[in-house]
């Protein structure tokens, strides 16, 4: 086996196509359920045990750029408790209705005609961000339905919602003994090779991430997805737009279409050779 912490064409974790490949398959129970179980807190005596991925998406070179296609990872714990992990890169200004409309979706589906809505499920919905959000002192926040005044009673234990804030998290001081930072280390394409070795020496699921990590980067037609991916993110960020309007002039005066065809090429060859997302990123910026 290769070895991983070298993280080949630097893999980004955090691309949403990556993440989804890495935790969101039907053999992928041992890696969603460590990271699911560190997310809530869950300990050695209280800890899931049992978990079943809802989906397996399949995906093409046609679709897979399109904005539109959903990329969250769904699973049901114990047979009844649904979770939703959804990674959003960019702050599109709509993270709390977005999240909102996630968990609702996901609530509501799970009734079914004639049943009683006693039956319907608990729904944890975990967002993991990679911008500064809700001004909050701690990297993770979990929200509940809570009385306004009695802050120790809530409404029900169907609602609840994490954030994750990988930007807040990169400055905190990083405790090793804690699996959920375990787990944004290993997420983090910044994270030292030295750092993703230590993590996934101490946990098993970690290392099952990184096993399927591997496997991906073997595979040509996943990494062609991943790549295509990435291309179709920095068409909505201002990465894309830098190069639209700096690297890929000749193309905007064959007309904006054709110009951002031939920017989306030249990127996946700068990918294949090697170049990192934040190099091309930077260059074309520069």
């Amino acid at each position: 086996m290769k070895n991983l912490f070298t993280r080949s064409e630097q893999l980004d974790p955090l691309n949403d196509f990556l993440f989804y490949k890495v935790m969101g398959e039907k053999e992928d129970d041992v890696q969603l359920l460590g990271f699911i179980n560190a997310v809530l807190g869950k300990t050695e005596d209280d800890k899931f045990t049992s978990i079943e991925i809802l989906e397996n998406k399949t995906f093409t070179p046609e679709n897979i750029g399109d904005k539109s296609v959903t990329l969250d990872v769904r699973a049901v714990l114990h047979g009844k408790t649904k979770v939703n992990v959804e990674v959003q890169l960019r702050n599109e200004y709509n993270m709390d209705k977005r999240s909102l409309f996630q968990w609702s979706r996901e609530f509501s589906r799970s009734l079914k005609a004639g049943q009683d809505y006693s039956e319907l499920p608990n729904v944890i919905a975990i967002n993991i961000v990679n911008f500064d959000y809700l001004g909050t002192e701690d990297f993770h926040s979990c929200f509940h339905l809570r009385d306004a005044k009695e802050r120790d009673i809530i409404l029900t234990g169907a609602l609840e919602i994490h954030f994750i804030n990988m930007v807040r998290f990169r400055k905190e001081n990083k405790k090793l003994s804690d699996s959920l930072t375990r787990w944004l280390i290993w997420l983090d394409k910044r994270s030292p090779p030295e750092l993703l070795e230590e993590v996934s020496i101490m946990d098993p699921a970690i290392q099952a991430a990184n096993n399927k990590l591997d496997f991906i980067s073997d595979n040509e037609d996943a990494m062609d997805m991943y790549r295509r991916r990435f291309m179709a993110m920095c068409d909505y960020t201002s990465g894309m737009n830098h190069a639209r309007s700096t690297g890929l002039k000749r193309g905007l005066k064959k007309g904006r279409r054709k110009g951002v065809k031939e920017g989306r090429h030249e990127i996946i060859e700068l990918l294949k050779s090697g170049k990192s997302p934040d190099e091309i990123i930077r260059d074309y910026s520069g």
